[in-house]
């Protein structure tokens, strides 16, 4: 069975993440994968065994999601997006996909309809016709213009089978941040958490009683960095060890002035991709609150202290980390009030709690989903 899964990701690198894991799974499950990658190159991504072509790629010129940017970074225009979505249209019929995966639209991605909406439609008058689905996170940025949010439904009715919601109703159900759900229920499957355990173990000692500050991809985490820089002589836990990664989006100059300015004790490297081991290993993570670093968190079962990307009116990550906070299983500082004085007061607070509950989240989202998707793919075809 054949899958054409479009990811396309603008800011940060946990879309691809959490499409990678699922690729993944989809292969390991025996389908033959074809990711169409709409967004520019993340180092040191799995993809598995699956096929990736890479389209003409686009990244969003900062927080506000206002303005895309090319390759050469300059504003996509017309010309663009004609050829762009003549690439992709090649691509569906190249691949005659028995599924059709959509990574977040119609939930976001709205700036890509005019490629989204041509490919679905063709999709739709195919014979034989692929089961069209939609792969989305638990929790939706929080949209100002109600007649936006009904749009998505519509479109969700209108054009897809399935919307597989990689989360679960009993942490925080899909109308918590999408409020019309009730009329998409009959598509909505919940897969549980995409949370890929850790694809290489950390080298002895690494991790061991640390405090780990990490920021995903880095685009915007330089001002994590600069606080813990600076929390750690303010902190009960001056004589322990911190460890701060840097992700793949920070610039290099930055990278370099935060390890020039580390004192002692402090260590300031690259993101790792045995990250989800450190966790495992440490006395405490702090991090923002993303959809992956929160799975892996939850899945090392480790203390924690969430500070939660909240600029541009994202939503998103402070829902995630006040809901976690309220279960006990993490201390919450709010960006717009982070200083070094509150990183360090939250970070020996977390220390004095009890340890955290062990999180009843299901963590095999991937491996779920592709079996959601099979089991919807083999009833149509039976149809």
């Amino acid at each position: 069975m054949k899958v054409l899964f479009h990811v396309q990701h603008l800011l940060g690198i946990g879309h691809v993440r959490r499409a990678a894991a699922i690729a993944r799974a989809l292969v390991d499950a025996g389908f033959a994968v074809t990711v169409a990658q709409g967004g520019f190159d993340v180092p040191g991504t799995d993809w598995g065994g699956a096929e990736v072509v890479r389209l003409p790629p686009a990244r969003s010129a900062d927080t506000g999601f206002r303005t895309l940017l090319d390759a050469e970074d300059k504003p996509i225009d017309t010309g663009w997006k004609k050829r762009r979505a003549a690439e992709l249209l090649a691509l569906l019929a190249r691949t005659k996909p028995d599924i059709l995966l959509v990574e977040t639209f119609p939930f976001g991605r709205r700036a890509f309809a005019f490629e989204l909406v041509p490919m679905l439609e063709i999709a739709r008058r195919a014979s034989p016709r692929p089961l069209i689905a939609c792969s989305v996170r638990d929790i939706l940025v929080d949209k100002q213009d109600p007649a936006k949010v009904e749009a998505m439904a519509d479109t969700a009715l209108a054009l897809f089978d399935l919307v597989l919601v990689h989360g679960d109703p009993a942490v925080i159900p899909f109308e918590a941040s999408f409020p019309p759900a009730a009329r998409v229920a009959g598509l909505i499957r919940y897969t549980g958490y995409v949370g890929a355990p850790s694809i290489r173990e950390a080298p002895p000692g690494d991790g061991v009683g640390e405090v780990i500050v990490s920021v995903g991809g880095g685009a915007v985490g330089v001002g994590l960095l600069r606080a813990a820089l600076a929390a750690r002589a303010l902190s009960g836990q001056r004589g322990t060890r911190w460890r701060l990664l840097a992700g793949p989006d920070l610039p290099a100059g930055t990278l370099t002035a935060l390890a020039a300015a580390a004192p002692d004790g402090v260590i300031v490297e690259p993101a790792r991709p045995d990250f989800p081991s450190l966790l495992a290993r440490c006395r405490l993570s702090v991090s923002q609150a993303g959809y992956n670093t929160v799975m892996d968190v939850m899945r090392a079962g480790c203390r924690a202290v969430f500070v939660p990307f909240a600029a541009a009116g994202e939503t998103e990550q402070t829902r995630r980390a006040e809901l976690l906070a309220a279960r006990g299983h993490c201390l919450v500082v709010p960006e717009a009030g982070l200083t070094p004085e509150r990183l360090a007061r939250a970070v020996d607070d977390a220390m004095a709690a009890p340890p955290p509950p062990r999180a009843a989240l299901a963590l095999d989202g991937a491996r779920t989903a592709a079996a959601l998707l099979r089991d919807a793919a083999e009833r149509r075809s039976a149809a």
